[in-house]
């Protein structure tokens, strides 16, 4: 920590995996009784192959057996330990010094309309008593099922996040976030007026798949590293369209997805074959550039200026940055560090301020995000 922090402030650990499946992301976030939330320190644990395949086969199955998903979980909390423990050395702090953990788990399936017309749910990896055990701090996770208790369609949960970070009475402020799935959060200039935000469809998960797929050296980076592969093809209009038909992308507001839709099958079913690597790398880069666009327009059909904060692992493709701002171009591409927040840790820092909501009993859920009949307070907790 680079300055001393003021009286009465609280010290939490976000933990956030997505879709990516590479690792698990912690942030240090100090909470003081007014100011905004602070990001003190933060570190990246890697995802082990074996761990990594263990997920991915999981996310994927039809069925799983309870001792692979038991497996499965007692590894990923173990990592998630080690995630918390190398973040708390990095930072010089002690475990009694953390107010608690906000767990997010590794979400497996995300089904907040059911299937053929079965129950709702979703379905987050997780032992966050493990992981109190592991650490000897106080746990909150399962934040996602309340609000899908309450109808809503539990994600995205970080627009909440965003108001208390960026939001600016009097300016109207986009945050995009590029993760495995790109949403994007409406912050209206007027206090009163309610946040909207919503899933605009894959942003990297797609990318990631095809680039594995056809790229994959063995390297610790599975992703197409500035969008050079991307860059290299040429779109397929007929491909993009064609992906474009997905019904998810004419759905309005609120909407989430995941992993279970857009995956590599999905992509596969599309192709006629024959199609170029490069070329279809490019065109999933279009694929998230057009429907990201589709989305702010629909939000904001009168267009003009607008100021578009741009996190998660995509901000860092120049090429489909690129791509974004020729479908948007009166966008002004702004990195979260500009308001002392880094682009990567935008979702970890979320979970850790959802923690904080938690004890002290204030509502985690925008209903006008998520569609839930009210707001609520999410998480359950796991005393130390």
């Amino acid at each position: 920590m680079t300055s001393p922090l003021a009286p009465n402030t609280l010290l939490y650990v976000g933990l956030m995996s997505g879709t990516s499946l590479d690792g698990i992301d912690a942030a240090l976030v100090a909470i003081g009784p007014s100011a905004a939330p602070r990001l003190l320190e933060t570190h990246a644990e890697p995802m082990p192959e074996t761990l990594r395949q263990l997920l991915w086969t999981l996310c994927h199955a039809d069925q799983a057996r309870f001792a692979e998903l038991a497996s499965a979980e007692a590894q990923f909390c173990a990592l998630q330990a080690q995630a918390v423990q190398a973040l708390l050395a990095k930072a010089s702090i002690d475990a009694d010094r953390v107010r608690a953990i906000g767990s997010h788990g590794q979400t497996i399936e995300h089904a907040p309309q059911g299937h053929a017309g079965g129950a709702a749910y979703t379905l987050q990896l997780d032992n966050p008593s493990l992981l109190a055990e592991h650490c000897g701090i106080t746990v909150v996770a399962d934040f996602r099922r309340r609000d899908l208790a309450a109808g809503g369609q539990a994600a995205p949960l970080a627009p909440a996040f965003h108001q208390a970070l960026f939001g600016r009475t009097g300016v109207e402020q986009l945050v995009l976030n590029l993760g495995g799935i790109a949403n994007v959060t409406w912050l209206p200039a007027a206090p009163k007026q309610p946040v909207v935000g919503f899933d605009t469809g894959p942003a990297n998960v797609l990318m990631d798949a095809w680039f594995a797929r056809h790229c994959d050296t063995g390297a610790t980076e599975r992703f197409d590293k500035g969008g050079a592969f991307a860059k290299s093809g040429r779109v397929d209009t007929a491909l993009l369209n064609r992906l474009l038909d997905e019904p998810f992308f004419h759905q309005p507001p609120p909407r989430s997805t995941g992993r279970e839709l857009f995956h590599l099958d999905w992509l596969l079913e599309r192709l006629e074959g024959g199609e170029a690597p490069a070329d279809v790398q490019a065109t999933l880069a279009e694929l998230t550039a057009v429907s990201v666009a589709r989305a702010i327009i629909d939000l904001l059909p009168g267009g003009g200026a607008l100021d578009l904060i741009t996190g998660g692992g995509g901000a860092h493709n120049t090429y489909l940055m690129e791509r974004l701002h020729h479908h948007l171009p009166g966008a002004t591409l702004t990195s979260p560090e500009a308001y002392g927040w880094p682009a990567d840790w935008i979702e970890a820092g979320a979970f850790g301020w959802l923690a904080h909501r938690r004890l002290q009993e204030l509502p985690g859920n925008l209903p006008s995000v998520t569609g839930a009949r009210g707001s609520r307070v999410l998480g359950g907790v796991y005393a130390r």
